[in-house]
């Protein structure tokens, strides 16, 4: 039985880290319901000619008729910036560098690297994100509009050092990765990175389907991966070397508990990290019932062998 009233209300607000005292009613959620099922069968049966207007027109009129998702979207999570966004900086490594952001939304990330005295440059699909929610600007970040997926036609070949995206691959259309991965290796330099973060398929869904209880992303989430999946389309799109981002914080404990301080670093812990992620992978795989494999996810993920949120760092 689908969720109403108050339960509805808690289930929305956790969801989209909405604080508890943010007054959002049962009609809201429903018209959000309805008009991203409408929005989702537009975006899935988009040409590919036409896949920008039809995006942008999406993404801009959802923003434009909740605007309570723009404005305390995630804001219920109390961390400051510097907690919140500090590990990349791991993966990163020291200024100066060049970042380009795909899919900036609220620009927390974006504006957390740029204070941080990288040079940045942050995108949008449509404008009622991305600079649109920024109370001010700064010198070394600059702002723009591109379709998300064929960024070499925004940008110039080998330009930027860093290429990431928080939350943003679920959103592409699923014809569309393979041509978005090889893009953003195009305007990669040699040795550059690009970083991103995804929620993992077995885990969820984690669009507003997930409100619903329903057993499959059926929102703006056109697809969920999982990691083999995504590092096997960053192997099609030709990076050289590809491992884990954000490794789980217990696994790398567990590293250091065996002695092997030498792989508990960023880049040898995710390429351990990223085997064990393919060995849950198989396992979760043969358990068909979706709540079943949600819930052994979750249980694998608090032991620190899989992780909810898929991050991958591939490499030029």
């Amino acid at each position: 039985m689908e969720p109403r009233g108050n339960k509805l209300i808690s289930r929305y607000k956790k969801t989209y880290g909405i604080p508890a005292e943010v007054n959002i009613t049962e009609q809201m959620i429903l018209a959000h319901w309805d008009l991203e099922k409408q929005l989702t069968s537009e975006l899935r049966q988009s040409a590919p000619e036409d896949r920008w207007d039809t995006f942008d027109h999406c993404y801009t009129r959802l923003y434009a008729e909740f605007e309570w998702l723009n404005q305390f979207s995630g804001k219920a999570d109390p961390q400051m910036p510097h907690q919140k966004f500090a590990r990349w900086l791991e993966l990163i490594g020291q200024p100066p560098k060049s970042i380009y952001e795909i899919g900036s939304g609220q620009g927390g990330l974006i504006s957390f690297l740029a204070a941080g005295g990288y040079e940045c440059r942050g995108t949008e699909i449509t404008r009622e994100r991305g600079q649109k929610l920024m109370p001010e600007s700064r010198a070394n970040l600059s702002w723009g509009i591109s379709d998300g997926v064929h960024l070499d036609e925004f940008e110039r070949p080998e330009t930027y050092d860093i290429l990431v995206s928080d939350q943003v691959i679920e959103h592409i259309h699923p014809d569309d990765l393979d041509s978005h991965l090889r893009s953003a290796h195009t305007i990669l330099k040699n040795g550059g990175r690009y970083i991103f973060n995804t929620p993992h398929r077995y885990t969820g869904p984690h669009d507003v389907s997930r409100v619903f209880k329903r057993d499959e992303a059926a929102g703006m989430h056109l697809k969920e991966y999982t990691c083999r999946e995504l590092v096997e389309a960053a192997q099609r799109a030709g990076y050289r070397s590809i491992h884990y981002g954000f490794v789980p914080r217990r696994f790398r404990i567990m590293l250091t508990a065996l002695g092997v301080k030498r792989s508990a670093g960023p880049d040898a812990a995710g390429i351990l990290f990223l085997r064990t992620e393919f060995a849950t992978e198989r396992f979760l795989r043969i358990l068909r019932p979706p709540a079943l494999r949600r819930g052994c996810g979750t249980v694998f993920a608090k032991f620190g062998v899989f992780s909810e949120t898929l991050s991958i760092v591939a490499e030029k």
